[in-house]
């Protein structure tokens, strides 16, 4: 049977645009020979998931999303994945959008459930999304910002503080103290010069008191037997003053003072023949008056003494 040329221009047309379709859907990730599954998920946004973005489970690629599209009379998105892969995928597993990349570029990743119960073609899985690298980033720096504003605005109330404090005069004070700690330290280093100076001028006493002092601790060393003999003897003396009936002696010279006290007191009083003695004026009248009375008698003696001796020599 002979085939006409326009029946092989027609088959060669065919094919080539079949493996034209073939290819461009190979290169889209979408092989048109092997068998597939379809899988839904209802997303309230994709930002910014796209047709032909790639289906994967634990980063290995079992499909790709093969349409997106508003669901009749709502805003949410029916997004529609094609599963070449035969794995099983439980029936309470999430498709979840996520970032591949700082660019922006979008994914499903399918989180597999732990049902016993596998999908079919044309079920619907639960959907999720991942927080987006701006909205990651704002929960980073979120923290961050109100913490530096608050410091920010801390900062600026210490300014406040700080200009109300150092005013003018508050700057003056500051020159003037500052300007005394530099003369204070100039000071400081005279007088450490001075020192210098005199410890040099005053090197060899310092060097005769050194040996003064360790000649004395040689004399102490030397005599070590007999400092502990006097310390022994004084040991020996606080023992005999412990044995010495000492509060009795002092109870006895107390008593002795109260008793010379008590006859004080009596004396004061006029009380016995000394109080009167003490007290009693006559009796210094009467030994004025005999005084004078014997003064006079003796003055008659001298004067007359013939009046009352004597002399017969027969």
């Amino acid at each position: 049977m002979k085939i006409s040329r326009e029946l092989k221009v027609g088959f060669i047309f065919v094919a080539a645009v079949a493996v034209f379709i073939w290819g461009f859907n190979f290169l889209k990730g979408t092989d048109l020979l092997s068998g597939k599954r379809v899988l839904y998920a209802v997303y309230e946004k994709v930002d910014g998931l796209q047709k032909a973005n790639n289906v994967m489970i634990n980063g290995l690629k079992i499909g790709q999303v093969s349409d997106l599209r508003f669901i009749p009379g709502t805003s949410k998105i029916l997004a529609e994945f094609y599963i070449k892969s035969s794995i099983e995928i439980p029936i309470d597993s999430e498709a979840k959008i996520y970032s591949t990349d700082l660019l922006g570029g979008k994914a499903v990743e399918i989180i597999m459930g732990a049902s016993t119960n596998y999908v079919v073609s044309e079920d619907t899985l639960t959907s999720s999304m991942e927080s987006s690298l701006r909205d990651q980033v704002n929960e980073q720096v979120e923290p961050l910002k109100r913490k530096a504003i608050a410091l920010m605005r801390s900062v600026d109330s210490v300014m406040t503080v700080i200009q109300s404090i150092f005013n003018e005069n508050t700057r003056h004070n500051l020159t003037s103290t500052v300007e005394n700690i530099r003369n204070t330290l100039r000071n400081l280093e005279n007088a450490s010069s001075n020192i210098d100076t005199i410890i040099g001028d005053e090197k060899n006493k310092i060097n005769k008191i050194m040996s003064n002092l360790e000649s004395i601790t040689r004399n102490l060393e030397n005599n070590n037997e007999n400092i502990n003999v006097i310390l022994s003897n004084f040991a020996a003396l606080s023992d005999s003053l412990a044995s010495a009936e000492i509060p009795q002696t002092f109870r006895d010279a107390k008593l002795a003072i109260n008793n010379l006290k008590e006859l004080s007191d009596k004396i004061n009083r006029g009380e016995g023949t000394i109080g009167k003695l003490f007290t009693n004026d006559s009796l210094y009248f009467h030994l004025e008056k005999s005084t004078s009375e014997l003064n006079k008698l003796l003055e008659d003696i001298r004067l007359n003494p013939k009046r009352y001796v004597k002399f017969s020599l027969f």
